[in-house]
């Protein structure tokens, strides 16, 4: 089977790789744990100004993530013009309304309650920035080939963790936003109909007594969610 040139395998030693001492290896990993703990969901957001290079960069942090034959299926949409923040809450919301009102069910809507949550978002508006995170069907790999791309959902998953675990390392408060459905988001983003959005996520700065759900800070212990074999 012919093969395009710059698909072929061609091996090249680790590039960057660094190993540390297991002494290094714990302190580092309590590290990131202690920094990323301190990570919450935040819905009540500044209207601060955070600079579009700040973003860009937490964006290509989550463009370097493990994925389908390196396809990188995802693109992120980094919306910061009012005029469309405004259009998205809109949508956003009229589709919530549905969603609480009894698409949801009542199991999911009793699920919900500890969290505070409700149909009104003001924080699509409020938050200097939303990032529309879509995934691909298809799309031109970074040797210029349109492709068909696999295991889209969990690249684009991947991705989505490194998106906040970059933004939490930048000093920035996220909220992964869902609404249900989503499709309005393609037209409003200017995406191909066959793109999926995944994730709405909600950027920007917490605003002065910003509060969360003691619910979210309830986390599960080690021993029920990890097992050792």
């Amino acid at each position: 089977m012919t093969m395009h040139p710059t698909t072929e395998y061609r091996p090249i030693p680790l590039p960057d790789y660094r190993e540390h001492p297991i002494k290094e290896m714990r302190a580092r990993a309590q590290a990131f744990y202690d920094e990323i703990r301190t990570r919450h969901t935040v819905r009540d957001f500044s209207s601060r100004p955070v600079p579009r290079d700040i973003i860009e960069t937490c964006i290509k942090a989550a463009g370097t993530a493990p994925n389908g034959a390196n396809h990188q299926p995802w693109h992120f949409v980094a919306i910061g013009d009012a005029a469309i923040k405004k259009q998205i809450r809109e949508a956003a919301e009229a589709e919530e309304r549905i969603f609480y009102e009894g698409r949801a069910g009542e199991e999911w809507l009793q699920a919900l309650t500890p969290l505070g949550t409700d149909a009104d978002k003001p924080f699509l508006e409020e938050a200097p920035w939303l990032i529309c995170i879509f995934g691909e069907r298809k799309s031109r790999s970074a040797d210029g080939v349109t492709r068909k791309n696999y295991y889209v959902p969990e690249s684009v998953s991947i991705a989505t963790g490194f998106l906040i675990a970059a933004l939490h390392r930048a000093g920035l408060a996220t909220l992964t936003h869902t609404p249900n459905p989503m499709g309005f988001l393609n037209e409003l983003c200017g995406r191909h109909p066959h793109d999926k959005p995944y994730i709405l996520m909600v950027v920007g700065y917490p605003k002065e007594g910003a509060t969360i759900p003691a619910h979210a800070t309830e986390k599960k212990p080690l021993e029920e969610i990890a097992t050792f074999l």
